[in-house]
């Protein structure tokens, strides 16, 4: 009889782990693996990674510190 089981695993040092108990699966089992990658969680600022320039990044990164000079960290 065959049985199926959907777990999730973490790949690790080259071995699948499973992340829960595996009921009902003896030990020394042969079993067969279907992989389903999960996609890697993006960045939330990925979605505007180009958009500028270089010339651009550096004059706003140039602005921001600027801006961050004037403030009064006593004041808050």
């Amino acid at each position: 009889m065959t049985q199926t089981q959907t777990i999730e695993a973490i790949y690790e040092n080259g071995v699948l782990r499973p992340l829960q108990a595996l009921p009902g699966l003896p030990e020394n089992s042969k079993v067969k693996i279907t992989i389903e990658c999960e996609p890697a969680a993006q960045h939330p600022l990925q979605e505007f990674a180009g958009i500028l320039s270089d010339e651009e990044a550096s004059d706003l990164q140039r602005t921001i510190a600027d801006e961050f000079e004037k403030i009064d960290s006593n004041g808050w």
